[in-house]
């Protein structure tokens, strides 16, 4: 009877470790560390593997490249995606540059050109998913390629199955929960996504009423109405919540865009920001710098997101594959 032999993915169980990561570690790849190439080499030595060089030649070279995956709406302009993901593109871009890898980015809005195999391909080492919440078709496409084994790392993602990062959404709201209260305003509301499949805007929304819930306090909370984007969601947000509820005071947006829009909204309802109504944002864009007045958010610290996403994407020990959580700060400005 013929003994079969070994395979990259015997020693991946063995080291505790992905299959593409003893592919990246046995060709002495920069973006795993020493201790984990030890272990895998380890684990090949104990059962006897030999990478056959002439039949993997193609499959294992390293590409040195990590692949990019960003999450667009259907039929929107590049343009017009959330300055957020740019800015972490622009981080990410850093962080892998820094250890010596490529960024292979690829925009993907619809199954026409859904895409998740550039790591088995061969096209990359590792795989990053970032992007809007709105697009569910995609959520549900990347849902299912990680269930079926492919294997990357999201920012923001719906949790199980997928390896994910968020900033420390919760926390964030009580800071402006917080902020909000010390400032004297009394008559708050929260202007968010309540059925995201994701989970940041659920979060940044229980954090915001639980430290409002001490001081007795039950905001008022706002779906933005459906729009082409979240700035035209803030606007008519903020229109028909000062419609029902004019004693407003105090917003806290789910995201810097829709603030943006909500800011607009407020001006065109004749109110002054903030002597009438304060306003904070979430995700630190340099567009709310720009606006007049200038937007107080919460600022995520997006170069530490995306240092810690390469290493969640290439399994540097030390790193959790799930839950990892990224500071975040407010940043007090001309809006409250």
């Amino acid at each position: 009877m013929k003994t079969l032999r070994p395979t990259s993915f015997d020693v991946a169980e063995r080291a505790g470790v992905s299959q593409s990561t003893v592919s990246r570690a046995l060709r002495g790849s920069p973006g795993v560390n020493a201790e984990t190439r030890a272990r895998v080499a380890a684990a090949a030595r104990e059962l006897g593997y030999v990478v056959d060089r002439h039949a993997s030649s193609l499959r294992l070279k390293s590409s040195e490249t990590i692949a990019l995956v960003t999450i667009c709406r259907p039929g929107e302009d590049r343009s017009a995606i959330n300055p957020f993901y740019f800015a972490l593109l622009g981080s990410i871009a850093a962080a892998t540059s820094a250890r010596g890898f490529n960024l292979l980015v690829s925009f993907q809005e619809s199954a026409a050109n859904f895409r998740a195999d550039f790591v088995a391909s061969g096209l990359a080492d590792a795989m990053i998913v970032i992007g809007t919440t709105s697009n569910r078709a995609a959520w549900d496409y990347f849902r299912e390629a990680q269930v079926s084994g492919l294997d990357f790392v999201c920012w923001g993602s719906p949790g199980a199955p997928f390896h994910w990062m968020r900033s420390d959404n919760e926390r964030g709201g009580r800071l402006a929960a917080e902020h909000f209260i010390a400032a004297g305003r009394r008559h708050l509301a929260f202007v968010g996504p309540q059925r995201s499949p994701q989970r940041q805007f659920d979060e940044r929304r229980d954090g915001f009423t639980a430290a409002l819930a001490a001081h007795g306090i039950a905001p008022v909370i706002a779906e933005p109405p459906a729009g082409p984007d979240r700035h035209a969601q803030g606007v008519a947000a903020a229109r028909d919540l000062l419609a029902r509820h004019p004693g407003i005071d105090a917003i806290f947006a789910a995201s810097d865009m829709l603030a943006l829009g909500v800011l607009q909204g407020l001006r065109d309802m004749g109110r002054r920001v903030p002597d009438d109504v304060a306003l904070i944002g979430f995700d630190g864009i340099r567009a709310g710098t720009l606006a007049d007045p200038a937007l107080t958010t919460l600022e995520p610290d997006i170069d530490a997101a995306a240092e810690a996403l390469v290493a969640m994407a290439l399994e540097d020990d030390g790193h959790t594959r799930s839950g990892t959580r990224i500071p975040v700060r407010l940043a007090a400005r001309g809006t409250a």
